[in-house]
């Protein structure tokens, strides 16, 4: 048993059951965002929030005990995204990286934005040309200190 264990009968239990991220996210009392992220194994759960999502998708006590352990965050299978939605996304690094790099510093200074004191709302915006997947990402900018 592992992590990735869990993860794949989580999965399985959401398409079997016809589950929603979003109905998951409302029971456990957090964003569907994170609640994601942590159901895919990116997260750790508290034991309430890991008892919660344990009864949603029919885990067994020990199943549920590694919802509660510090996973190995950022584990994608290779170093290049493969999946054409998760390439996309490395793509928009790859493209914009520069940029996001250059505006932050000009902005805020020498430092770095927050992927742990960080939230995200991912929307569907209607669009009549096709709908726009609209994406708010806010990090605490965090400045290199002199010492």
């Amino acid at each position: 048993m592992s992590r990735i264990d869990v993860t794949e009968k989580i999965i399985t239990a959401k398409v079997s059951k016809g589950i929603k991220w979003a109905d998951v996210a409302q029971q456990v009392g957090l964003s569907k965002e994170w609640v994601t992220a942590a159901c895919l194994g990116q997260m750790t759960l508290t034991e309430q929030q890991a008892s919660i999502v344990g009864e949603i998708f029919g885990l067994t006590a020990e199943e549920k005990k590694w919802l509660m352990v510090v996973p190995y965050k950022g584990s994608l299978p290779t170093s290049v995204p493969t999946d054409p939605l998760i390439y996309r996304f490395y793509e928009l690094v790859s493209v914009y990286g520069t940029t996001f790099k250059e505006l932050i510093h000009e902005e805020f200074g020498d430092g770095i934005m927050s992927a742990i004191d960080f939230k995200m709302d991912l929307q569907r915006e209607p669009n009549a040309a096709g709908d726009r997947v609209a994406i708010t990402m806010s990090g605490k900018f965090l400045p290199y200190k002199t010492y």
